[in-house]
């Protein structure tokens, strides 16, 4: 199948698969003619991909658990051990989050938002690192 084919079955524009495709995460076979051509491995494989970016694996981790997914005598520890390095990423950035709205939202509830120029939000802003 082609690309707009592929990328339809993949739920992938055909950018990302010919990103992934530049990167060597796929590597579908050429017609005679130089046009792609994609088996239903390289849709799987695509299929694989679009779910794990979807759950924010980054482009390496997604290379990495390609390779174990492809691998028959992989070890289930060594996927394992990316998703909890991936979750615990996950939640220092939730945890980050969660800090910057609580600082916002009393900068918020500190500045009257009225007509005059004095203004806590940025007095806080210029005066000091938010904490």
């Amino acid at each position: 199948m082609n690309i707009g084919q592929a990328a339809a079955q993949a739920g992938l524009p055909a950018k990302t698969i010919r990103y992934y495709e530049d990167i060597g995460l796929v590597k579908p076979r050429r017609d005679a003619n130089g046009y792609r051509a994609f088996a239903e491995t390289d849709i799987h494989k695509l299929t694989f991909l679009a779910r794990a970016r979807a759950l924010g694996f980054s482009i390496e981790d997604c290379r990495d658990l390609l390779a174990l997914w492809e691998d028959t005598d992989r070890a289930s520890s060594d996927v394992r051990q990316i998703a909890k390095e991936h979750l615990q990423r996950i939640e220092t950035k939730i945890a980050d989050l969660q800090d910057m709205r609580d600082t916002l939202k009393d900068l918020v509830r500190d500045c009257a938002g009225d007509d005059r120029p004095d203004c806590p939000i940025l007095n806080r802003l210029g005066d000091q690192a938010l904490t």
